[in-house]
């Protein structure tokens, strides 16, 4: 099921399918600016990343003592979401543990995805609360992908990743697994963009863990035209992009947790958290999206 949140600058469509937001329209222009999910690329749009962001060493965690299946980024993208409300102004989407996620995940949880629009800006709130009788451990992040070039006029050089300070980023690297090597260094140094070329991506993604700016965005050169996520709450935020001859979309993904570490325990209580709550507690974060031109 897709549901359409509408204002005069912006149509979002968000399935009930992870809860995911697959469509976001500019409708000064009538430009796509989610990426369309063509599986012969990459076949997501914008999934959230739940009860882990990133891989999981040996691809399984411990609780315990008892071994539960763990593929990367959790299972939250790929399970039917419940629709909680629905109004002119916001959408509410929830997902709760089930028999079905225990056999992967052995912790009760309820996740809502809450989203509104405030002018040319997508707001998508994510709140876990535990609802069980002991502690939940968990991850979390966003991993949306903007459509890269804008339009058929121009071409990737044409774009690049500005900061909204001065960086030096510190990249988190990870081995062929997809998991923490233990190493970091900088992408570069004084840095206030990053270019895009069709092979900035070869090697995957960069992590990157010391940013000082507030927001970080993709930008069309020498134009107003622009997507921009606001990254101040996150500890983390990864740009990637799928394996491809040409760009065809971008990622920046501001998360709350880290993957797994190579060579490191399987132990649930010991993978990087978001958080870890209470029964009765509960978490909230916010991704902001501004879209231009």
């Amino acid at each position: 099921m897709e549901y359409v949140l509408e204002n005069a600058a912006l149509k979002l469509t968000v399935s009930s399918h992870g809860a995911e937001p697959v469509s976001v329209v500019y409708k000064a222009t009538g430009r796509e600016c989610l990426w369309r999910g063509d599986k012969a690329v990459w076949g997501r749009h914008a999934p959230i990343l739940f009860p882990y962001a990133g891989k999981l060493p040996e691809g399984k965690l411990v609780v315990d003592g008892k071994e539960y299946p763990g593929g990367q980024h959790g299972f939250a993208r790929d399970l039917e979401h419940t629709l909680a409300e629905q109004t002119p102004d916001k959408l509410v989407l929830e997902l709760a543990s089930s028999p079905e996620t225990l056999e992967r995940f052995p912790f009760p949880f309820l996740l809502r995805s809450t989203f509104t629009l405030e002018g040319n800006t997508v707001h998508h709130t994510l709140t876990v609360e535990n609802p069980g009788s002991g502690p939940l451990q968990f991850g979390l992040g966003y991993h949306p992908a903007f459509v890269c070039p804008f339009d058929g006029d121009h071409d990737t050089q044409d774009y690049e990743f500005r900061f909204d300070k001065l960086e030096s980023p510190l990249v988190l690297k990870t081995s062929a697994k997809g998991l923490l090597s233990g190493e970091c260094g900088y992408f570069g140094t004084n840095l206030d963009a990053i270019p895009l070329t069709d092979r900035l991506f070869d090697h995957d993604s960069f992590c990157f863990g010391n940013l000082k700016s507030t927001t970080l965005g993709i930008y069309e050169k020498g134009s107003d035209r622009s997507v921009v996520c606001n990254i101040a709450p996150f500890p983390y935020t990864l740009i990637w992009s799928a394996l491809s001859e040409k760009i065809h979309f971008v990622c920046i993904e501001p998360w709350h947790s880290l993957p797994g570490v190579e060579g490191g325990s399987s132990n649930w209580t010991d993978q990087a958290a978001a958080a870890r709550l209470a029964p009765g507690e509960s978490f909230t974060t916010t991704l902001s999206t501004t879209f231009n031109g």
